[in-house]
């Protein structure tokens, strides 16, 4: 890669760094100077040797800590790397930025008790390699096969069944199957007397009973005496049992979400793939840890009201399944969460904001890349969003066997290429950045795809409405990537890069952003109309149907619509609706419906009135007894019932509570509930 010293401490110094030392073969000739060198916090610009560095570092007292980072891949093998000092500014900027802070941890406990599921012949040999260093349980799910031999010395449990199911997460998986079996190969002896008495020969010596064979001597049963392991009735039968890990060799998907649980392996017929389970599982037994990536704030969640269901989208973007309802709200497993942070990406509220990362932590990340980009010379920013994993090695083939990454792409890693959403991407645009891309591989679930391509189009849409040209959020896969294709256009960036954080709060850290494109938009406009399913928008009221009885504002989860204690009075403040549909789903006269749009003129933050009702006065004594609409349409739906037949009692309808009272005391014929008819 060409490498300008001068021109790269230039860019370390603009970038914050204290001190800079360049190296021509730091892990080399150059070992000796790079370990007396080092000192203090560092940071340095190698990962494929970090642990050989890592280790001359740890020598040295002066050094506190030292993390690496790569600058090769990610910005120096390609066609514009003699352009690239900027973008090498821009990670060294991110790289000397604090770690993100920790997170609550969830914790998984694994004794060592497996069990594979299988063909007889298949699951005994993976029970011999794992046998010894783990407890191993077999569940042999087509034991009568041919080729199949029982161990010599029984060293662990063998049972046969079908229908299985399983439930849970490393450490506490829940299995069932049916006994398919009348022989308890656990409880089995095999001293070979049920074989030699069967007169059908129905059983081998894998000893389960040919059921098509069988005529029902029940000569076995009677052979095999104290043992007990045969017994038709246990044919059929439910069992179950606990266990940490699951092994499925079988063609049944025993999970069917795109991403099963830890714990849980489902090898194909490939030896490799098979040894490379062996190998993973025997490891995990212990206590183990990891993020719990998820906040989820029930307050504002619009899952439900009223047992009317509203948002449902993070339960239906979640590939591993570890979001359900329950009761008004949703209930997350942290257990099950893997962390892609879809349902965050996806949640209109902010109920759901990821944690590990932080959004605050993110745009941090993104403010101080794109800035120190700027500050040194670099334009027409791109920001690359992609996972460490599988993201991170298209990177590193695409420097390697292709042109690598252009010099103005800043690729930014991310735990889940889904856990990004509006706030973190329009906040990218917001400092400077001219497109987001987010890269997908082909392990990213189908749902996720579907679901970050329609928050792009809505992001997109406001960004066209506002003059900020072209797509600027993308969805790219390796294709794209590769050819260069995703970087063919370019959009215009925003005037005055913004200098506020990106906050955890996702409706605030829109405002915020919203509010800076609208001051530098090329073309501005306070509403924009939005496809249906935005998060954001008004609800139309018809007044013609509304009867005033208020019972949308008890359903709205966020606030949004309000009532006025003085007057009957509908109200509504735009900026907080997230176009849920409960409001909508509630009311009795289906006089609501609505209408997606951002509205980014200073009224949508204000209350205001979208109906009022005229109020009507008691009849004897003239007191405001409520909405004339609303009472009148009582008056109408009870004038039929037998309890109101003369006109006297309909007009207690329309007297408040005292009145009714003197007035029903005060009728010469009084009412009798005996003389009424059904």
């Amino acid at each position: 890669m060409p490498f300008d010293a001068a021109e790269f401490a230039k860019a370390a110094t603009a970038a914050g760094a204290a001190g800079v030392h360049t190296f021509d073969a730091m892990c080399q000739r150059e070992l000796a100077r790079y370990g007396d060198s080092i000192e203090g916090d560092a940071v340095v610009a190698c990962t494929q040797e970090s642990r050989l560095l890592g280790e001359a570092a740890s020598d040295s007292p002066k050094v506190a800590t030292v993390r690496f980072f790569n600058i090769r891949e990610r910005a120096g093998w390609s066609k514009d790397a003699s352009h690239a000092t900027p973008k090498i500014a821009a990670l060294i900027a991110e790289a000397m930025l604090p770690e993100p802070a920790p997170t609550t941890q969830v914790s998984y406990k694994s004794g060592g008790q497996i069990l594979i599921i299988g063909p007889m012949r298949d699951a005994l040999v993976i029970a011999e390699a794992l046998k010894g260093a783990v407890s191993v349980n077999v569940l042999a799910t087509s034991a009568n096969d041919a080729d199949a031999k029982l161990p010599a010395v029984r060293e662990y449990p063998i049972v046969s069944g079908a229908r299985v199911s399983v439930s849970g997460w490393l450490g506490a998986f829940d299995v069932r199957w049916q006994q398919s079996s009348p022989i308890d190969l656990d409880a089995c002896t095999r001293c070979n007397a049920c074989v030699r008495a069967c007169p059908e020969g129905a059983i081998d010596l894998t000893y389960q009973i040919d059921l098509d064979k069988c005529k029902s001597h029940r000569t076995c049963v009677a052979v095999c005496g104290d043992a007990k392991a045969i017994d038709f009735a246990r044919q059929d039968g439910t069992r179950e049992g606990r266990f940490d890990i699951v092994i499925n060799l079988t063609d049944q998907k025993l999970f069917t979400q795109h991403q099963p649980p830890q714990g849980y392996f489902a090898p194909d017929e490939d030896a490799l793939a098979r040894l490379k389970v062996v190998a993973e599982v025997a490891s995990l037994v212990g206590e183990f840890e990891k993020p719990k990536f998820f906040n989820y704030r029930a307050n504002i969640c619009a899952h439900s009201r009223n047992k009317k269901t509203g948002c449902t989208q993070c339960i239906d973007v979640c590939s591993t399944r570890a979001i359900t309802a329950k009761g008004e709200q949703i209930e997350v497993s942290p257990q099950l969460c893997m962390g892609c942070g879809a349902c965050t990406t996806v949640c209109p509220s902010g109920a759901l904001t990821y944690v590990y990362p932080r959004v605050a932590d993110t745009g941090a990340r993104l403010k101080a890349m794109l800035a120190t980009f700027a500050n040194a010379g670099g334009r027409d920013a791109v920001v690359l969003l992609h996972d460490a994993g599988a993201g991170q090695e298209v990177i590193d083939d695409l420097a390697l066997r292709g042109d690598g990454l252009p010099a103005r792409v800043l690729p930014v890693a991310v735990h889940h290429p889904a856990s990004t959403g509006l706030d973190v991407w329009l906040g990218a645009v917001a400092y400077g950045a001219t497109a987001v891309q987010i890269l997908v591989t082909p392990d990213v679930a189908p749902d996720y795809q579907i679901s970050l391509a329609a928050q792009a189009d809505i992001a997109n849409t406001i960004l066209a409405a506002l003059g900020y040209q072209d797509t600027m959020v993308t969805v790219v896969g390796m294709r794209e990537l590769a050819s260069g294709e995703a970087n063919a256009r370019r959009g215009l960036a925003v005037r005055v890069a913004a200098t506020f954080n990106l906050s955890n709060d996702k409706r605030g850290t829109l405002d915020a952003v919203f509010a800076h494109l609208l001051e530098h938009a090329p073309t501005p406009k306070a509403v924009i109309p939005l496809a249906v399913g935005a998060p954001f928008g008004e609800i139309v009221v018809d007044a013609d149907k509304c009867t005033m009885c208020l019972a949308c504002v008890g359903a709205c989860p966020e606030g949004a619509l309000a009532d006025n204690a003085d007057r009957p009075q509908l109200r509504f403040v735009e900026s907080k609706c997230v176009q849920c549909g409960i409001c909508a789903k509630t009311c009795p006269e289906r006089a609501i419906t609505l209408a997606p749009r951002l509205n980014l003129a200073a009224d949508a933050r204000k209350m205001r009135v979208l109906n009022e009702a005229e109020i009507l006065g008691c009849l004897r004594c003239g007191k405001p007894l409520g909405a004339k609409k609303m009472i009148e349409n009582m008056f109408n739906k009870l004038s039929t019932h037998s309890m109101f037949a003369d006109e006297q009692s309909r007009n207690r309808i329309k007297m408040c509570a005292d009145c009714r009272v003197v007035d029903l005391y005060s009728e010469e014929k009084t009412l009798d509930i005996r003389n009424l008819k059904p």
